[in-house]
């Protein structure tokens, strides 16, 4: 049976998530691969932390060089997050003929055509599912079994910490602070959740989306974003006297003249559209083309096992690819 050695960057909540569902899942993946994937480099300097994982110290490097030079190593999965130093990394991994797999939204929105170039230039494959939506295969869904369609519309509830504060003003009658440090205890919403709360992760993701779905490039800072931060218990209130609810949606539409209309802001949505009821940190996407008409995927969009899924799945595809 071939092996398939993997280098980890990046080894806290969703590196772990990828290490677990590997190691819970390795028997039933080596059976329906023929193959047997094993991380063999972590790059980590936080080598003490217990994560409910079997790993030994030899494994974990503070210097990615063992990593992109080691010859036994042919898919690198970069979890770091932020722009950098994980683009260079991610760069530098390609350069040195490696398969590059990665979760990191910020730095594909901000360096797409950079990375993509960086992989054709070295033969190398980039894949980048669990950016978008966690555990929900979006991203395979628009470039594959979708592709053959003129895609019209997207809407997305694609961040869990703003649903759940959403979710629960709506449900509770809760005031915006309030929930928000509930969010923070429960683990759904950062120490600073600015990120979130804001929209500049929902923008990040919409800019992947409308790259893909529509071919054009826009930077998420230039994408036209409201928070929820202004979000009041009595606009909650006045929504639902009417029916609708208030959800935080990233949007791209094309218009009549084959404009695309793009936005990340809360919006009020009729009680029965199907996006309407998606609640607490559960993600959907609503996609719609000429060919297909409505679809819509529905999920757990973060969390270390559902973004550890789509990481794995992507390494999978690669290695049904390149190794024989």
């Amino acid at each position: 049976m071939k092996t398939v050695k993997i280098g980890l960057m990046g080894f806290g909540n969703i590196g772990t998530g990828t290490y677990k569902t590997l190691e819970m899942n390795r028997e039933i993946i080596k059976k329906n691969t023929g193959m047997d994937f094993v991380i063999t480099r972590i790059l980590e300097k936080d080598t003490e932390r217990e994560r409910g994982v079997q790993v030994t110290r030899d494994q974990f490097t503070q210097n990615p060089e063992d990593i992109f030079k080691d010859p036994d190593i042919s898919i690198i999965i970069e979890l770091l997050g932020g722009i950098e130093p994980a683009t260079s990394f991610m760069l530098e991994a390609m350069k040195n003929g490696k398969h590059v797999v990665t979760a990191n939204k910020a730095a594909v929105a901000a360096n797409y055509d950079l990375l993509m170039d960086t992989a054709a230039d070295h033969g190398v494959i980039f894949k980048f599912e669990a950016s978008v939506g966690g555990g929900i295969p979006i991203i395979s869904a628009l470039t594959s079994v979708l592709q053959a369609n003129d895609y019209m519309e997207i809407l997305g509830i694609v961040n869990g910490t703003t649903n759940y504060i959403l979710t629960q003003m709506t449900e509770f009658g809760s005031e915006y602070e309030d929930v928000l440090k509930d969010a923070q205890a429960r683990g759904f919403a950062e120490a600073d959740p600015t990120a979130d709360v804001e929209g500049i992760d929902v923008a990040n993701k919409l800019a992947i989306l409308m790259t893909l779905a529509f071919g054009i490039r826009v930077k998420p800072e230039d994408i036209p974003r409201v928070g929820i931060t202004g979000i009041t218990k009595e606009d909650i209130q006045e929504a639902a006297q009417k029916n609708e609810k208030i959800k935080l949606i990233a949007a791209a539409k094309k218009d009549g003249e084959g404009k695309i209309e793009y936005s990340v802001k809360p919006m009020r949505l009729p009680a029965d559209h199907p996006l309407a009821g998606v609640s607490n940190e559960f993600n959907a996407i609503f996609v719609r083309g000429n060919a297909v008409d409505e679809l819509m995927f529905y999920g757990k969009g973060a969390g270390p096992l559902p973004t550890g899924s789509a990481v794995m799945g992507d390494v999978i595809e690669i290695a049904r690819k390149t190794i024989q």
